[in-house]
């Protein structure tokens, strides 16, 4: 049975997207209300844990909804259910809620462990031979959404399948109050817009909402892949853990665009949160630490602003990728980091000799063949073909220039104490004839990051590149260690610059 339910699922990934067009209003169902406005959902009640498919059992209760979508809404007041084999797509408007939550703040279980093993090689990917959390993948989900709108999942804990909740080419979604526990070989939940092949589709899976959930050793804590736009994830925490037998990121961003990521938490990964490629996303008031990486970064135009990032082994990572593209850092607490945290599946890095710290231009990612760490279980990696890390001219085929097009830190030249302000001054080097914005920061004596945002400053580069500049921002105090990045008018940038201590 367990073949066969999978082997649906695939066989929906592969197919067309059939997008299916809903004419009953979601919105109530997104608050966690009835499916139709001004008509109540008739309730079906899940009281039995047994998975044999009679009345009152999770498995009835999806069924009896998919055959007419928007008419129900399944409570689960089972304490727990160990799954037989997969349960059927669901099929919207549907809410799906344990009574716990509402009841006690608890959670009512949905558990894989009946029929799938803690092994990655249960959770096969797309390509025949890959296995595990780090290749394309929509094998084993605990509760799969394909090509439909409207599901909410609400004070659930969904543990023990490769994918805890798979929302494929599915908009509307709301994902809420749930614990998502060790959902392995791909991720805890997975939002992508597959077209079948590999490639993306940029209008199936939108505006869907993950919020306040806990994710627990999971390989990938969640994924937003393949065309994923304008989803929000907002107020969860993302722990790696100590037991996770691929602990790669909190967040991977994959080719998703245009994504709101605040207000989370994550630890205990490789990369907290690792962006591929991916352009406009923005990531921010987020807390990282005890990461690897707490932020991977390439692709282009994504903001990274207002984040808590301490004690990782790098804070940002900005990563060199074959088109130069600029990202912006502002406005982030970033200190402590430099920590020897050798966590690297799929991301992170365990190079001893990586060069550490808040914010670090031109890390190798796992395309590079200078990486350091397990490209993904599963995974067969041709070295010899994969980029190199270049910055001098005539660099050999494959081989990808410095990120932020080269961007270099200011350099400070004083600061010191002017009333109850700090004056500061110094040079920088940026594009020509731009007009550029220069962030200061204030860290302990010694600091080499930037640790308490001060204020910023704005210069105007001549032809040649090169800008003086100098203003106040707040004060600090004296022998703090004073630190700055410069930031384009395309929006690339820096690292920190070299520190000076506030004198009088």
């Amino acid at each position: 049975m367990v073949r066969v339910a999978s082997a649906a699922i695939v066989a929906a990934l592969l197919a067309s997207p059939a997008f299916a067009q809903d004419p009953k209003p979601i919105a109530a169902v997104a608050a966690g209300g009835p499916a139709q406005s001004g008509v109540q959902a008739e309730l079906l009640l899940v009281d039995r844990d047994a998975d044999d498919g009679a009345r009152g059992s999770l498995r009835w209760a999806i069924e009896t909804s998919n055959a007419k979508p928007g008419r129900y809404r399944i409570e689960i007041a089972a304490p727990a259910i160990v799954l037989k084999s997969a349960l059927p797509p669901i099929k919207g408007p549907v809410a799906i809620e344990g009574q716990a939550f509402a009841r006690t703040g608890g959670h009512n279980v949905v558990d894989g462990s009946g029929y799938l093993p803690r092994d990655l090689k249960s959770c096969p990917g797309m390509v025949q031979g890959q296995y595990g959390t780090n290749v394309r993948t929509a094998s084993n989900p605990g509760f799969a959404l394909i090509d439909t709108r409207g599901v909410s999942l609400r004070g659930l804990e969904i543990r023990g399948f490769c994918i805890g909740v798979l929302v494929l080419r599915t908009s509307n979604a709301v994902i809420a109050d749930n614990r998502i526990v060790r959902n392995i070989g791909g991720a805890g939940v997975m939002l992508s817009g597959d077209d079948g092949k590999g490639g993306s589709t940029s209008h199936t899976t939108l505006d869907n909402k993950v919020l306040r959930n806990a994710f627990i050793e999971n390989g990938d804590g969640l994924e937003l892949t393949r065309g994923a736009a304008f989803n929000l994830i907002a107020d969860n925490s993302f722990d790696g853990g100590t037991d996770n037998l691929e602990p790669s990121q909190g967040i991977e961003i994959l080719w998703g665009n245009d994504n709101t990521v605040v207000g989370n938490r994550f630890s205990n990964y490789s990369d907290g949160l690792q962006l591929n490629w991916g352009a406009r996303n923005y990531i921010g008031a987020n807390v990282f630490t005890g990461n690897a990486f707490g932020i991977s970064v390439s692709g282009a135009d994504n903001m990274i602003a207002g984040n808590q990032i301490r004690g990782n082994g790098i804070g940002i990572a900005v990563r060199p990728e074959a088109k130069v593209a600029a990202n912006r850092i502002s406005r982030n607490s970033i200190a402590e980091n430099g920590k020897p945290i050798m966590l690297c599946s799929a991301g992170g890095s365990c190079d001893e000799k990586m060069v550490r710290g808040g914010i670090v231009i031109g890390p190798p990612g796992l395309e590079h063949a200078s990486f350091v760490g397990s490209r993904g279980m599963g995974v067969v990696f041709d070295k010899a073909g994969a980029a190199q890390v270049c910055a001098a001219p005539n660099t050999p085929e494959k081989c990808h220039a410095t990120p932020q097009f080269g961007l270099a830190p200011p350099k400070l030249a004083s600061a010191h104490l002017a009333k109850n302000e700090l004056a500061v001054g110094g040079v920088l080097d940026g594009p020509p004839n731009a007009a550029v914005v220069v962030e200061v920061f204030g860290n302990r004596p010694l600091g080499q990051e930037g640790e308490r945002y001060l204020g910023s400053l704005r210069a105007v580069t001549d032809a040649s590149g090169r800008a003086e500049f100098s203003g106040k921002v707040a004060a600090a105090k004296i022998g703090d260690a004073i630190t700055a990045t410069v930031t384009t008018p395309a929006g690339a940038t820096s690292a920190f610059s070299v520190a000076v201590a506030v004198g009088r």
